[in-house]
């Protein structure tokens, strides 16, 4: 059971600590691939980076922010459902949902480098700068180590005490995980040291402006440009990706012309 829509009803009698929820405020709207399956979305050097799904659809892009158009793409083939992405080094790292295996890409060329393999599903990857942050669709983050990729501890995400679940697409941003929730139009802000979640980002009017008329296309894709304090959001078949203020406030700092 999804819990955070529940225990976001301010004022629940059985709620001990009143977790904080904001409106998503929009700075900006950029053009965004209808098509794209968004699993997983990060920033870097001017361009995004975007993991879509679905088999026999799957694959990672590099995108032109202003225009959407695709700069760089290769297909993850099938059997294989693509998920999430992050890049380390000068490699892009890559799951798949359900075939417990990730794959290794150079970040320049998108040329396959080799594999890997973990237990259960993988849904979505961040990081904290230290280690590989995993999500797999339960209330436990999986923390990696960067090189070998294996698994080195795990931490519990919970509201008041309670596990969240369908913890989906993530990004660190200002010491804290952001991820989107499954199947809702919730951005959870969460601790790292504790899995508390300390704030939430409300995305409803975001998703009711795209007026998705299929029931997959929901919130998923989160982006953080820390140069300029940009923070993207996007979902599933959305035409649109969305610059909205950082949780923790600022403006974004202008281009340099």
């Amino acid at each position: 059971m999804i819990l955070v829509a529940a225990l976001l009803l301010l004022g629940a009698a059985d709620q001990p600590q009143r977790i904080p929820a904001e409106a998503a405020t929009i700075v900006h709207v950029y053009p965004h691939d209808k098509t794209a399956f968004t699993e997983g979305l990060f920033f870097r050097d001017g361009y995004l980076y975007e993991s879509t799904g679905q088999v026999g659809h799957s694959s990672i892009r590099k995108v032109a922010l202003d225009t959407g158009r695709i700069v760089r793409e290769v297909t993850v083939p099938a059997p294989y459902f693509g998920e999430g992405i992050i890049a380390w080094g000068k490699q892009i790292i890559s799951l798949t949902w359900q075939h417990q295996t990730g794959f290794r890409w150079s970040l320049d060329g998108f040329k396959k480098l080799g594999s890997f393999h973990y237990p259960g599903e993988g849904w979505a990857l961040t990081s904290d700068g230290k280690a590989i942050i995993m999500s797999d669709g339960t209330p436990e983050l999986r923390f990696l180590d960067p090189v070998t990729l294996r698994e080195q501890r795990r931490l519990q995400v919970t509201i008041n005490g309670r596990p969240v679940t369908q913890i989906n697409e993530l990004e660190f941003v200002d010491g804290e995980i952001l991820a989107n929730i499954w199947q809702t139009n919730f951005i959870v802000r969460i601790d790292p040291a504790s899995g508390h979640v300390v704030g939430v980002i409300d995305l409803t009017a975001l998703t009711r402006s795209v007026n998705p008329t299929d029931s997959n296309a929901v919130p998923n894709g989160i982006a953080w440009d820390a140069a300029r304090r940009r923070l993207f959001v996007s979902g599933k078949l959305w035409p649109v990706l969305f610059e909205i203020t950082p949780p923790k406030g600022g403006q974004s700092i202008p281009a340099q012309r």
